[in-house]
């Protein structure tokens, strides 16, 4: 078995680790790492029987990925203070909302930028509050900035002068030129609260964004860690909701990703074994070519499958943008990285 499979049979309990050969675990730990998985994968194992070198790697990993995870929710308590003179409000988007939210699928989870949600109407106050409280642009370049404000679901990419922490300010899910068009008015109105006081999206809304973001917008680069966090997300909330299921459905189909969800829970239910309800885990013909994408890596975490990959970035761009606008964007930025 290659590494990369090994990686997800561990992940989904069918692997003994006290099975796999000494030698295989240095493949697993550099598909795993290539995968931001590392900390995920060292949580899971806790109690498990593991080499002495391994061990101590995984302790160090889920202490640093503590330490990590308490930033990450500090830098959301940052945002919060800056925009709270304002009164403006914002919910909490991807690996600081699971956190924050006190998800399974958390445990171990990287966490990069903060990501948070904001209704249209208020981009500028938020903005112009964020900038006055010491954060600034990672880009400058006028040409990305247009770009951003026009066509993409987000604000350019912001940083912290002192904290060097990055913030994405997001108005809505999918860039504005997407062919799906979730509905963000939605997202805002029915996020909940959690107990420290932050917004999060309510379970169905954080489920549609996770499949979103694993098939919608990219072309399944760290897809594995996605489709773990769409796997845990459905697992839990389906435990704690007999209709979520149902209400899963209806949802995606608003939002105008339900290809994307019914897809996103086959891929879980053939990689990590998860458990569906009647109906949705009949396989499509095309679910081969992205389970195919997203094991492509070697024993040594490498990218591998380059035609495959291509074939995917190509998707990921034709979803984004009309062909005309794509065809223009591409040829800009071309001749100006000449």
């Amino acid at each position: 078995m290659s590494a990369v499979r090994d990686l997800v049979a561990l992940l989904a309990g069918r692997q003994d680790p006290a099975a796999l050969a000494p030698r295989a675990w240095d493949g697993v730990i550099s598909v795993a790492r290539a995968e931001a998985l590392l900390g995920t994968l060292a949580c899971r194992l806790a109690a498990a029987p593991l080499p002495p070198p391994v061990a101590a790697l995984f302790a160090d990993q889920r202490a640093a990925i503590a330490v990590a995870q308490a930033q990450a929710l500090w830098e959301a308590e940052m945002a919060r203070r800056a925009l709270t003179s304002e009164r403006l409000e914002f919910v909490l988007l991807k690996g600081t909302a699971y956190a924050a939210a006190g998800l399974s699928c958390s445990e171990g989870r990287q966490i990069g930028d903060l990501d948070i949600l904001i209704p249209w109407h208020e981009v500028g106050r938020v903005e112009n509050e964020l900038l006055e409280s010491g954060w600034e642009w990672v880009k400058s370049d006028p040409y990305d900035d247009a770009y951003y404000r026009e066509h993409m679901h987000e604000l350019p990419p912001m940083i912290h002068r002192s904290r060097d922490r990055m913030i994405d300010v997001h108005h809505t899910i999918l860039p504005r030129t997407h062919r799906r068009t979730p509905d963000p008015l939605v997202l805002v109105s029915e996020a909940v609260a959690t107990a420290d006081g932050f917004t999060v999206l309510c379970p169905v809304d954080m489920v549609c964004h996770c499949a979103a973001h694993l098939l919608a917008d990219g072309d399944l680069q760290g897809g594995l860690r996605n489709l773990w966090d769409f796997h845990c997300l459905t697992r839990d909330f389906a435990a704690a909701d007999p209709d979520f299921w149902d209400r899963l459905a209806a949802r995606a189909d608003k939002h105008e990703l339900g290809p994307e969800v019914a897809r996103a829970a086959r891929l879980a239910h053939a990689l990590y074994g998860a458990t569906l309800p009647v109906g949705w885990s009949q396989p499509r013909a095309a679910d081969r070519l992205y389970g195919c994408r997203l094991l492509a890596r070697d024993d040594w975490g490498r990218p591998t499958d380059f035609l495959l990959q291509q074939a995917f970035y190509i998707r990921s761009h034709w979803m984004r943008m009309p062909p005309v606008l794509l065809a223009r964007h591409l040829w800009t930025k071309w001749r100006r990285n000449r």
